[in-house]
């Protein structure tokens, strides 16, 4: 039993080295390109921290266990605003009264309601599939016509007032291009070694198929979201974790499902209709006053997230 606590552990190391490389990667990449940090987070740090739901959604379809792949979105999407964004805040405020994020998180909204109401079709097949990367692709050309706007605005030159906090405008290209590698790498393969040997760990407990299902699958492909998020609280980069939480959710929502509804049906556990969904929607409907009352992220906010996160795995298990 030595090995797996070993493998867990360096799975929990790759994932904070690679949670560091990426926002550097990409903090950087935005200072480079002349557009806000905010846009890059939505893409590349999404994109990127999002790769172990959807390699795990994909596996579950092939191997006929639609029912994980739904599972792993609606629990990771919970997860990474309870979570990933409540346990940060306990080490450090994350000041997102300084972030513009209304429009996007209006798409995350927007993204969680049309989600809902495809399930409630009671599967997700290759129709819903189409129309929720169709949503992606509109998020996407809209996120590039802002990032279009702000060069031109700038001239190409970022705004100094915006500039995120340990950037490095002299950073050659073939390092941030490395950071970003390393970063996009790394965060699948820790959280690989991380969820793997944790449930080997689990099961020779006698913890059961469905309690580690319901904690290390849906907790383990959110640690990349939350190994980026306090990297970036620790740096006082609070756009690039809001920005992070904000587009892995909607990458979640948008692109996994929709790719995996490509490779197989996902039929809806009625039980989903009733409980999780609306969990997942009242959750993102928290950060109503981080968006719109330009509210801090505080250590008090830190400790109500994170206990109703426990609360809400309380409930599911019960």
């Amino acid at each position: 039993m030595v090995m797996p606590w070993l493998l867990s552990g360096l799975g929990l190391l790759i994932l904070l080295l690679a949670g560091d490389a990426l926002v550097k990667g990409a903090v950087n990449l935005s200072l480079r390109l002349g557009v806000p940090a905010l846009i890059v987070s939505l893409t590349i740090v999404a994109f990127g921290t999002s790769a172990p739901e959807l390699l795990i959604s994909i596996k579950a379809i092939l191997d006929d266990a639609p029912g994980i792949a739904l599972g792993n979105v609606v629990g990771s999407n919970t997860a990474n605003i309870l979570l990933v964004l409540g346990i940060p805040a306990l080490l450090a405020t994350m000041h997102t009264s300084e972030c513009r994020t209304r429009k996007t998180y209006n798409f995350m909204i927007a993204a969680s309601i049309l989600f809902i109401a495809l399930a409630f079709r009671g599967v997700f097949d290759w129709l819903a599939g189409l129309v929720l990367l169709g949503g992606l692709a509109y998020v996407l050309a809209d996120a590039f016509r802002d990032a279009k706007a702000h060069r031109n605005a700038c001239k190409g030159e970022p705004d100094e007032d915006e500039e995120p906090e340990g950037a490095d405008p002299d950073m050659p290209g073939w390092q941030i291009v490395v950071f970003l590698v390393l970063g996009l790498i790394g965060l699948p393969v820790g959280a690989g070694l991380l969820v793997d040997n944790a449930t080997v760990i689990a099961q020779a407990y006698g913890v059961s198929d469905t309690v580690i299902g319901l904690t290390l699958v849906a907790i383990g492909t959110s640690l990349p979201e939350l190994a980026t998020t306090v990297m970036a609280a620790l740096r006082r980069q609070a756009d690039v974790a809001l920005g992070n939480v904000i587009g892995s959710n909607m990458f979640n929502l948008l692109a996994i499902i929709g790719i995996a509804s490509l490779v197989g049906p996902i039929s809806v556990d009625p039980e989903f209709l009733r409980f999780d969904l609306w969990v997942m929607l009242g959750a993102s409907l928290l950060l109503i006053p981080f968006v719109y009352l330009k509210m801090d992220i505080t250590r008090l906010w830190g400790i109500a997230l994170s206990a109703l996160y426990a609360l809400y795995l309380t409930v599911v298990l019960i």
